[in-house]
């Protein structure tokens, strides 16, 4: 039984040292990943701005940046984490940052007003269109379900086949946005990629550590026994014979 105990003990406790080989392995996986996006932004220096008292700023106002946040964390739901915005450290690298720097851009653009030239007179489902100069509010743009509830002027709220409503699209969703939005994506999913890898490697680590202690925990019960057995035996032997 003690043997077995022992045997099992060795077992469990190398089973940790290969979880914490697999910590390891995970931690410098996500190190490297970390490494990479840290030039991979350097390359691109996006930065956020703060003023002097550490407040994020948009276009030199702090009311403007809470606007942008408002529609991060109330229409978007994406869930902010603070210590992602460093003031010390504006350079975009972190997955808030880079989620943020997304609702910067899509926060003007939904924002914006674009401006439709008609060149002559035209008719979209009975109502007519003059020809003339026309300013398009792209939040406007939409059912009036969606435009009252704040959430008006996205690229699936225009019809493209409306004489105003189809140039403003093409305006204000330009290749330009989608691409920036494409690649703050990128961004943002490595970002949250790397912190979760970094929590698989933290997690080898602690079971590592666990089946580590507990194996080590076995032998040393099993070498106790062995040590309690031997006692025994030598008292049994030192023992006095009976007097009959």
């Amino acid at each position: 039984m003690t043997n077995r105990l022992r045997t099992l003990g060795i077992v469990v406790a190398v089973i940790g040292v290969a979880f914490l080989f697999g910590g390891g392995y995970a931690f410098v996986q996500v190190q490297a990943g970390y490494d990479s996006l840290q030039a991979f932004s350097e390359a691109q220096n996006v930065t956020l701005s703060y003023n002097e008292d550490g407040q994020l700023i948009d276009r030199g106002t702090t009311e403007g940046a809470d606007a942008i946040m408002e529609l991060l964390t109330e229409t978007w739901g994406y869930p902010v984490v603070e210590s992602d915005l460093d003031p010390n450290d504006p350079l975009v690298n972190t997955g808030t940052e880079y989620m943020y720097q997304m609702a910067t851009v899509g926060y003007h653009v939904l924002h914006g007003t674009q401006t439709v030239v008609l060149t002559e007179d035209t008719e979209y489902n009975g109502e007519a269109f003059p020809a003339g100069t026309y300013e398009v509010v792209v939040n406007e743009v939409g059912s009036p379900e969606r435009v009252a509830a704040g959430v008006g002027g996205y690229w699936t709220d225009f019809d493209r086949m409306h004489p105003l409503e189809g140039p403003a699209r093409g305006m204000a969703w330009s290749g330009t946005a989608h691409g920036l939005f494409g690649e703050l994506g990128v961004g943002t999913v490595t970002a949250s990629t790397l912190q979760l890898g970094l929590g698989v490697a933290a997690l080898l680590f602690g079971l590592g550590l666990t089946f580590g202690a507990v194996g080590l925990g076995m032998v040393w019960v099993a070498r106790g026994k062995d040590d309690t057995h031997k006692v025994v035996e030598t008292s049994a032997d030192n023992a006095e014979p009976a007097m009959v």
